[in-house]
């Protein structure tokens, strides 16, 4: 209690290099949260969204589809099994249709994927309901990704050619009945979205189907031959590999914030034993010994993440709680940069997250502390008291 009370004088009376060195650890802590809190809750959303938009409670894959291979999409099809029709009926599974296709907008060609989905299922969030129209015309829905790159609005006519099931190519208008927004690429980019039954006659293939989405896990019990359940987490394993790899990258901003913190600290406590040399001997010329010495040095050193705390607290508490319930608008639409991000982020600032930096800085700040003290085990008190170095 001696040595925490003399290190706390100590600090108290360096003024403000005290202060410089609290006010840049303070920032450190609240800099590293956020930025931590930022990718978490981007990774939570990027989740959440792939679940809304594309997996919900699971898939059934028919057993050729492959989504890294587009020339397995040709015969990546089979007949809806009986034992889902129950289910499919009662929207808890909804069949989806995919076939290669082109679409000629303005004039130009570009390949596309051609994606058939029911009108009146709401198991995924894809607004399907815009794919109703007259007999007369075929219904055609796309992202706003995809009508940024093809120049389409709500309302134009394009071509669209495709291929049934002997390989005879055909083609015919269709009319875009709806732009929807998501911040999931993967059914927006490069596709474009019909009735399933519309496509099923395109393509000469009743009651056919690519993947059946479940609205929840259990619906993936069933065993069907020919098809292949994907549980929710198996879809999100690449999502999670590039989160882990985002993680990695953002390590290295959180080591450069902590090295900055940490070199104000050390350099602090070198220039401190540096000038306080007949202070460190008069204290061990008072019966201290050289390790009280050194554990006093240590006190003091740490005493700056301890301030640091209480300081970045009084500040960054309130700011990242305004954060975390309001959200971060995006500046620039990010689609301009290729990105496809929500217009808000909301960060997820954790209890585990603050205690967790907070345990790490101060564990780091008493041995950045420490490290320069040992200095002081090695010095003879008769030439400190006389302010020189052994």
């Amino acid at each position: 209690m001696v040595s925490i009370r003399l290190a706390l004088r100590n600090i108290l009376g360096a003024g403000l290099r005290t202060w410089l060195n609290v006010i840049v650890l303070s920032f450190s802590f609240v800099v590293i949260i956020w930025h931590k809190g930022l990718l978490d809750g981007w990774d939570r959303q990027a989740i959440h969204d792939m679940i809304e938009w594309e997996i919900a409670g699971g898939q059934y894959w028919v057993n050729e589809y492959d989504p890294y291979d587009p020339f397995s999409l040709s015969g990546s099809h089979a007949p809806v099994p009986d034992a889902l029709d129950e289910l499919i009926f009662q929207d808890e599974i909804t069949p989806l249709l995919f076939t290669q296709g082109t679409i000629y907008p303005k004039g130009r060609m570009q390949s596309i994927l051609i994606k058939g989905i029911d009108p009146t299922q709401e198991i995924i969030a894809l607004p399907s309901n815009l794919l109703r129209a007259g007999p007369q015309e075929i219904p055609a829905i796309i992202g706003t990704g995809m009508a940024s790159a093809t120049g389409l609005k709500e309302g134009d006519f394009v071509t669209l050619r495709w291929r049934d099931k002997n390989g005879a190519y055909d083609a015919a208008q269709v009319k875009i009945t709806g732009i929807f927004k998501t911040n999931v690429p993967s059914v927006d980019i490069g596709q474009i979205w019909l009735p399933i039954d519309k496509l099923r006659d395109m393509m000469l293939l009743p009651n056919e189907a690519t993947m059946l989405i479940c609205r929840e896990e259990e619906s993936g019990t069933f065993t069907t031959p020919g098809w292949e359940f994907k549980a929710q987490h198996e879809l999100l394993v690449d999502l999670h590999k590039i989160i882990r790899s985002k993680s990695m990258a953002g390590l290295v901003i959180w080591a450069i914030l902590l090295m900055v913190a940490m070199l104000a600290i050390f350099d602090t406590q070198v220039l401190s034993i540096f000038r306080r040399q007949r202070e460190i001997g008069t204290y061990v010329a008072l019966g201290m010994t050289r390790r009280q010495v050194v554990r006093l040095f240590t006190f003091e050193g740490a005493m700056h993440a301890v301030f640091a705390t209480v300081l970045g607290a009084s500040y960054g508490l309130p700011l990242l709680a305004i954060q975390a319930k309001r959200g971060i608008s995006l500046p620039v639409s990010s689609e301009d940069y290729g990105l496809t991000m929500a217009e808000k982020l909301y960060p997820i600032y954790s209890l585990g997250l603050i205690l967790g930096t907070v345990i790490v800085v101060m564990i780091v700040t008493t041995l950045v502390s420490y490290w320069p003290s040992r200095k002081i085990a090695r010095m003879n008190p008769t030439e400190a008291l006389r302010g020189r170095m052994q």
